[in-house]
This record gives C-alpha cells, sequence and structure tokens, in this order.
C-alpha cells in the first residue's frame, strides 16, 4: 500500500503588507495614533499618505468622500502627493474619520545673539 504525499508549500501562508496595515488602521485608536506619529514628524507628503491609507482602511476613499461631501476626485487630488489640501477640506476629512486638529507647545531653541 503506497500512500500519496502531497507537496507542502514552502511559503507559509500569510497576509501582505497592504493587508495587514489596512486591517490595523481600520482601528480608530491605531489610526490616530498613526496619523499623530506621522504628522509629528514633520513632512507632510507622509502625513498625507498616512491619512491616505486611513482612509483606505476605514471603508474607503467612496465612503469618506460622501461623509466628508467631497467628491472622489477631490478627495483623490487632496491625497494625492502633489495635494495641498486648503485647511477646510483637512478638517472636513478629519471630522468624517471622527478626528480633528489641536495644537500643542513645543520647544523652541532660542536664537542666538
Amino acid at each position: 500500500m503506497t500512500k500519496t504525499l502531497r507537496k507542502k508549500s514552502l511559503r507559509p501562508s500569510s497576509q501582505s503588507f497592504d493587508e495587514t496595515r489596512r486591517h490595523m488602521l481600520a482601528d480608530p485608536a491605531v489610526a490616530k495614533t498613526y496619523l499623530e506619529e506621522c504628522l509629528a514628524d514633520g513632512d507632510p507628503e507622509l502625513f498625507m499618505a498616512a491619512l491616505k491609507y486611513v482612509a483606505e482602511a476605514q471603508g474607503g476613499m467612496g465612503k469618506l468622500a460622501r461623509k466628508a461631501k467631497l467628491s472622489r476626485e477631490t478627495l483623490y487630488r487632496t491625497l494625492s502627493v502633489s495635494g495641498n489640501p486648503r485647511l477646510d477640506t483637512l478638517t472636513r476629512i478629519l471630522s468624517s474619520l471622527g478626528l480633528q486638529l489641536s495644537l500643542k507647545n513645543i520647544a523652541v531653541r532660542a536664537a542666538r545673539p
């Protein structure tokens, strides 16, 4: 009696990075922390890319566009690498994600005489 052996895949089953990111950023608390850290980095392009990832993870661009009362085209353009949103547009996007902008003091170095 011979048994037929099935070859097992040598690659372990895993999620792609995009799937993992989408899964993690679907949690509003994780998304908030992620956006805060990206904003603290000081790179506007990084923050806009992060905002796009959060939008995709929390229901997609169509859903966010409807909630923010923006066209999908405006939303995609705003969150693109070359996007430069107006403050009211950014506020509407963040509000639709359940977030708002806030300010905090930062340490400022004294000017040298």
